[in-house]
């Protein structure tokens, strides 16, 4: 369910994302569209979509990971919440989206829902069952169950997070089935079907649509050879989930201003990219992954001053791809990316 505004409606509060926020401070640019909900915290929305009355670039700007409306009792079963939320969470970079979106005039899909209640970037039937109340469910059981288990759910970084490397276990005792289903439908459905919904909207205006998925990562180091660690990572699924052209004009883009940069390693991107990039269908997909340390203070933790420089940087970056995805298209899309 997706509905406009702030106020509350439906027994939703407003998201992390307000009208006080930059990206609402002139009243004729955008207003925020919420839906999905959190369990456990009074039906909070599970994200915001905004988008400007007109798109000035056929562009989704997506952040799945840094959400952080916890209810109350997700914190409570957290063994360390401060060591947890910290390292499981993108710290901030949805402010980075924010204004990335004021400045190009993308549309922005940020969720709220944190990631330690479920990933945005897993498939749903990624969940590892030994930390579900009852385990793997009896066929036909109305709990999305996998056929098979992945590497990750196993390294226990699937759909739910149950540890974390070097930390261990994140919660006391198991999640309950129940809750896992709502959190599936209530987060994890409701959000990917608002981005297959604005990617597809996109594209019928534009005839391309390009999501911009926005994470970021712990600092790198710097690999044999390298002078230095790539501060941004570039990822299409190693040219499956876009056209080669928006990762050559990235990488250049980046190159050109001193920005050390990598594709697909360490980070090729994830579900995410798997389910909606279709470059083959006009629906381009390319992750960005950004070094906390260039945004965040030296704790990696809270906002720093590198944040504005950055979120200019990627604001450039994010028009140039804009520009090459209108070019894919041909037609009306050039038309309205040169206006």
């Amino acid at each position: 369910m997706l509905r406009k505004g702030g106020s509350k409606v439906g027994g939703m509060t407003p998201s992390s994302l307000t009208p006080c926020d930059p990206i609402f401070a002139r009243a004729d640019v955008r207003v925020p569209v919420t839906g999905g909900c959190v369990p456990g915290l009074n039906d909070a929305p599970a994200f915001t979509l905004t988008t400007p009355p007109r798109l000035r670039l056929p562009v989704l700007v997506a952040v799945p990971h840094a959400g952080r409306a916890y209810p109350p009792a997700v914190i409570a079963r957290m063994r360390d919440p401060e060591l947890a939320q910290l390292r499981l969470e993108d710290r901030f970079i949805d402010r980075v989206g924010v204004e990335i979106a004021r400045a190009t005039g993308a549309a922005l899909l940020v969720a709220n829902a944190p990631r330690a209640l479920i990933d945005l970037n897993r498939a749903e039937d990624d969940v590892d069952w030994d930390m579900i109340e009852g385990g793997r469910p009896a066929q036909g059981a109305n709990v999305v169950a996998p056929h098979a288990s992945n590497r990750r759910s196993r390294s226990g970084l699937g759909l739910v997070p149950r540890r974390l490397p070097g930390s261990g276990e994140i919660w006391r005792g198991r999640l309950a089935a129940d809750e896992l289903e709502q959190r599936i439908t209530g987060i994890h459905q409701a959000y990917h079907a608002a981005l297959a919904a604005e990617l597809a909207r996109i594209r019928a205006e534009w005839g391309v649509a390009l999501l911009v998925d926005l994470h970021s990562m712990p600092p790198l180091r710097a690999a044999e050879g390298e002078a230095c660690a790539p501060v941004i990572v570039l990822g299409d699924r190693f040219g499956a989930s876009c056209h080669h052209r928006l990762m050559g004009r990235a990488l250049a883009h980046l190159e050109g201003r001193g920005y050390p940069a990598a594709q697909n390693r360490p980070y090729s991107g994830g579900y995410v990219l798997d389910r909606h990039g279709a470059p083959q269908a006009g629906v381009h997909a390319l992750q960005i992954e950004v070094c906390r340390a260039t945004y965040l203070d030296q704790r990696l933790s809270e906002p720093g001053a590198g944040l504005a420089m950055m979120a200019a940087l990627l604001a450039e970056l994010v028009r140039e791809m804009g520009a090459e995805a209108a070019l894919l298209s041909g037609g009306e899309g050039v038309l309205q990316a040169a206006e």
